[in-house]
C-alpha cells in the first residue's frame, strides 16, 4: 500500500484528499505547513507527495527544493496558481507534474498513478517503449514499425529516453537540455525544438497533430505511451 504525505494548510481540501485517497487504497499522512513538511517526509519516507504552494509559513516551492535535495520521492504539486510561469517554476524546483484547483479527481488520481508507475520504473533498465505500431527500444537504441526498422539518431534516443523516464509527466525544456545538451547550454532551445519535429516526423501518424510527444502550452514536453497515465 502506498503512503502518501499531503502538504495542505486548508482542512476542508486535506479532508477531501484524504477521503479520496483512502478510497483509493493510499495512506495518507498530513502535514499543514511547510515546516512540518519536511519533518513529516523524513520520518515516513512517503512514496508521493502532494504539495499545495501557497503553505502559512512558506513557499511550497521551497519544500519542493528541500526535499528534492535528499530524496527522488515523486511530488504532485496542487495549486491554485494557474500562471505557467508558476508552474514552470514548480517544475524546475523538482516537481513531477502540476495539477490546479478546483481539481479534477479522476485526473488527480490518474496523475498521482502515474507518477507512482513512473518512480517504480526509474531504477530498471531504460523501458521499450510502443508507441502505436512503433516499438522503440531504448535500451538496444532500437526502432521498428513492423518488420521494418527505422533509424533515429543518438541525440533522438538521448531526448526520448530523457522523456521516457518521465513518461506522462510534465518536462520542461530546462530539465531536457540540461540532461541532453549539458546546464552549460540551459539557453539553447533551437536545437531542442528541431529535435522534438525530427522525432515527431519518425515517430508520429500525424505529426502536426501528435498524439505521443505533446506540448504543454507554455511549460514544456509530455510522452504519452499507453500506460503513462491520462491521454
Amino acid at each position: 500500500m502506498h503512503q502518501i504525505l499531503v502538504i495542505e494548510d486548508d482542512a476542508s481540501i486535506r479532508g477531501v484528499l484524504r477521503v479520496l485517497l483512502h478510497t483509493e487504497h493510499y495512506r495518507v499522512v498530513e502535514a499543514e505547513t511547510a515546516a512540518r513538511a519536511e519533518i513529516e517526509a523524513r520520518s515516513h519516507k512517503p512514496d508521493l507527495l502532494l504539495v499545495d504552494l501557497g503553505l502559512p509559513d512558506g513557499d511550497g516551492l521551497k519544500v519542493i527544493q528541500r526535499i528534492r535535495a535528499w530524496s527522488p520521492v515523486p511530488i504532485v504539486v496542487l495549486s491554485a496558481r494557474t500562471m505557467e510561469a508558476q508552474k514552470i517554476a514548480a517544475l524546475d524546483a523538482g516537481a513531477d507534474d502540476y495539477v490546479a484547483k478546483p481539481f479534477s479527481a479522476p485526473e488527480l488520481l490518474a496523475r498521482v498513478r502515474a507518477a507512482l508507475r513512473r518512480s517504480a520504473r526509474s531504477s530498471e533498465q531504460p523501458p521499450v517503449l510502443q508507441l502505436g505500431e512503433i516499438t522503440v527500444d531504448l535500451a538496444r537504441r532500437q526502432t521498428r514499425s513492423g518488420r521494418e526498422e527505422m533509424h533515429l539518431t543518438p541525440l533522438e534516443y538521448r531526448v526520448l529516453e530523457a522523456l521516457a523516464r518521465q513518461a506522462g509527466m510534465i518536462v520542461t525544456p530546462n530539465q531536457l537540455i540540461k540532461e541532453v545538451w549539458g546546464p552549460d547550454r540551459s539557453d539553447d532551445t533551437r536545437n531542442l525544438r528541431v529535435c522534438v519535429k525530427n522525432l515527431r516526423q519518425k515517430l508520429e501518424p500525424n505529426p502536426s497533430r501528435p498524439h505521443f510527444i505533446v506540448t504543454e502550452a507554455g511549460l514544456g514536453y509530455r510522452l504519452r505511451t499507453s500506460e503513462s497515465g491520462p491521454q
